[in-house]
């Protein structure tokens, strides 16, 4: 279990919520949430005339009445606080957790002439270059540039099985705070001190860098705007009850405020954003931000890298296929010329595999030789020899266009074997000596199991999945429909990732993209979701603004879970509250005005005993509604796979008219209670 995730409420964290929720009770704290901010003014008003209840004018209200008020209205923000501080409360749990995992290691600097010295880890900076050996702690972020080596992530992951982790390739990032389980490997430091992936995660989780989204930000709003609607309604009611002749005691005004204002969902609003961004964390994702978390809950298009997202990405050389007349050995020894020098994990498999064939390569024979390295623009890499032979293996499209250059033929047996190892769900690597075709490598690749299955389940979500692939055409249709994708790009390029991504956007569409490499990275920065994996390159985390520590693609599905079920969370307990208001009308404006028009009787439907008892109960009821409903803010309310019209009609029909209802039994029960306990007259 990971260590983030296996966090949930300890009875240490209720306590200390508790006496967090007094702390907040600070006006300069309070002010950032104008509905409890405004609950609090009328909390002190109340106060004061519990110990003057004639403070403003000759009042018919008892001491006692007033005193109840008062009471009731402290609860109503020590509940309010309280869900506030629960939500922190978790999140500061888990910072304490990640701190312990996070220590000032002994770190092997290499130095300038290659010899090791012992240094702490907070004085390595960015570029520096230390040696990890088999039981040593990492002691910062950084990339292998030599070596291989079993990395036990279980200190951030919570996984148990160690991950193969080497220089070059997409697996090379290694995270401050896990160990080197066997081998060793040189790392270049990628962070200055207080800036690692750790440090970032202990910061989110608790909070402190916490920033409300737009969409919050405008409910707040809106919340602000209502109170101050409705602020303007009372004030206003004061000088039309004196023309009429009722008498409005201040304390039962600033009741009447309470109950109107959008007191539930203002208390609860902080700890649904902050219960979102937990939750997510419970999932092992690192959330740069809760507009991240939101934007994930409305997305429509998903963009997945193959290699390592869709599949394990450890394309491994099955078999050598000569061409044009070649021999088999002359394949194999050429594939071994071309990838002797290729530090990715295909080229070593391909030398592994030549070797088994008997190709041997000879040092001391090429010495003068030069390496071409593989880039994204020629899709090839070899060896340029002493004597001027040149040989190159890459995308069999870049080996034609390299061969057509110096104009040789195509062998005609080319396409027919490309495409048989296409069907087959293979990647072929073509291989050329000079200006001739002479073979293909066959490279295999893994589809990751139950991708099928949850794909559907975006697609029933109404999201589109499509899946980007440096792979010919034929290899991409059968990857694509083996793992269940919508539409794919073959032979895609960084570029391509990204006008896909721009293509979405402009149709209106919010777009999701996962990946792990350094080619990911223009994609991940550009869409509106970018999910990189833990064990990808430093340069996608940083890219990205999720990270996902277990390094599954189809992660991306909870998440995208978690974030409509925050947005539904926040939709329906802001339903529920306003639902409620309708209740409160029949049981308190009766009570204020019956005795000046008697005709209003007929809007006392709950037939409530007494005006002051319809006014406590109200009151009550809307103190009490925000602890029942901590329990559905911090658990969120429960998502459902289906369209979005459903899950409106659903929730407006459980909360919206459950909301209505609701509160006229509440408050019917709150008054029978009171009358059956002689607490009013």
């Amino acid at each position: 279990m990971s260590t983030v995730r296996k966090k949930t409420l300890t009875k240490a964290i209720v306590i200390q919520a508790m006496a967090d929720a007094f702390k907040k009770l600070n006006p300069a704290l309070m002010i950032k949430n104008p509905v409890m901010f405004v609950v609090e003014a009328g909390t002190v008003i109340t106060l004061l005339l519990a110990i003057y209840p004639d403070l403003f004018a000759k009042s018919g209200v008892s001491r006692g009445y007033n005193i109840a008020i008062f009471g009731i209205l402290f609860f109503t923000l020590l509940f309010a606080n309280f869900a506030e501080a629960l939500a922190e409360g978790r999140g500061k749990a888990q910072a304490d957790t990640l701190r312990k995992t996070k220590s000032d290691t002994p770190a092997k600097l290499v130095q300038k002439d290659g010899t090791l010295k012992t240094v702490s880890s907070t004085t390595l900076r960015k570029g520096d270059i230390v040696r990890v050996d088999a039981g040593d702690v990492i002691p910062t972020d950084g990339e292998i540039i030599e070596g291989l080596a079993s990395i036990d992530e279980s200190a951030i992951t919570g996984e148990s099985a160690p991950v193969i982790k080497e220089a070059g390739g997409d697996f090379s990032s290694v995270t401050g705070g896990t160990r080197v389980a066997s081998d060793y490997i040189v790392v270049k430091v990628m962070t200055d001190p207080g800036e690692s992936f750790l440090d970032r995660m202990i910061a989110l989780v608790e909070g402190a860098k916490r920033q409300k989204t737009p969409n919050e930000i405008a409910l707040t709003t809106l919340l602000a705007v209502l109170t101050l609607i409705f602020l303007i309604v009372i004030i206003t009611m004061v000088p039309l009850a004196s023309y009429l002749g009722i008498n409005l005691d201040v304390t039962m005004l600033i009741a009447l405020l309470v109950c109107l204002i959008p007191t539930t969902i203002g208390g609860l609003l902080s700890a649904i954003g902050i219960a979102g961004m937990d939750r997510v964390t419970q999932f092992n994702v690192l959330a740069m931000s809760g507009k991240a978390v939101e934007a994930a809950g409305d997305i429509d298009t998903l963009i997945l890298d193959k290699t390592g997202t869709i599949t394990y990405g450890n394309r491994m050389a099955a078999e050598f296929i000569p061409v044009a007349g070649a021999a088999p050995q002359e394949i194999a020894f050429a594939s071994l010329q071309a990838s002797v020098m290729d530090e990715t994990p295909e080229g070593r498999s391909i030398v592994e595999l030549a070797n088994q064939l008997g190709a041997k390569w000879q040092e001391e024979a090429y010495k003068d030789a030069v390496p071409v390295e593989f880039t994204a623009e020629s899709r090839m890499s070899g060896l340029d020899l002493a004597g001027g032979s040149a040989i190159r293996k890459g995308a069999v499209d870049a080996i034609k266009k390299y061969v057509a250059a110096k104009g040789a033929s195509i062998p005609a047996e080319l396409t027919e074997v490309t495409n048989r190892i296409a069907k087959a769900g293979g990647t072929p690597l073509a291989v050329a000596v000079d200006e001739r075709i002479i073979g293909v490598i066959y490279l295999k690749d893994t589809v990751k199991p139950g991708l099928k299955e949850r794909f559907a389940e975006l697609r029933s979500m109404g999201i589109k999945t499509i899946m980007c692939t440096g792979d010919n055409p034929l290899t991409a249709a059968t990857i694509a429909l083996e793992a269940g994708v919508d539409d794919f790009i073959a032979e895609a390029k960084p570029e391509d990732k990204i006008s896909a991504i721009k293509k979405e956007q402009q149709e209106g569409k919010l777009v999701a993209m996962t990946g792990d490499g350094t080619n990911d990275v223009p994609a991940l920065a550009q869409a509106d979701v970018g999910l990189a994996m833990n064990s990808g390159t430093m340069a996608a985390k940083e890219a990205a603004n999720m990270v996902d520590l277990d390094s599954d693609p189809t992660k991306l599905l909870s998440v995208v879970a978690i974030g409509k079920q925050l947005l539904i969370t926040r939709g329906a307990l802001t339903t529920f509250p306003i639902a409620n208001d309708i209740a409160k009308y029949f049981a308190i404006i009766p009570a204020l005005f019956i005795a000046a028009y008697p005709q209003l009787q007929d809007l006392n439907i709950m037939h409530l005993a007494t005006p002051k008892s319809a006014i406590l109960s109200a009151l009550i009821f809307n103190a009490v509604i925000i602890p029942l409903l901590i329990p559905i803010a911090m658990k969120g309310v429960k998502y459902r796979t289906m369209t979005a019209d459903k899950m409106l009609t659903r929730n407006v029909l459980v909360y919206g008219l459950g909301g209505v209802i609701v509160p006229f039994i509440g408050i019917k029960v709150i008054d029978w209670i009171l009358q059956g306990l002689h607490l009013i007259s």
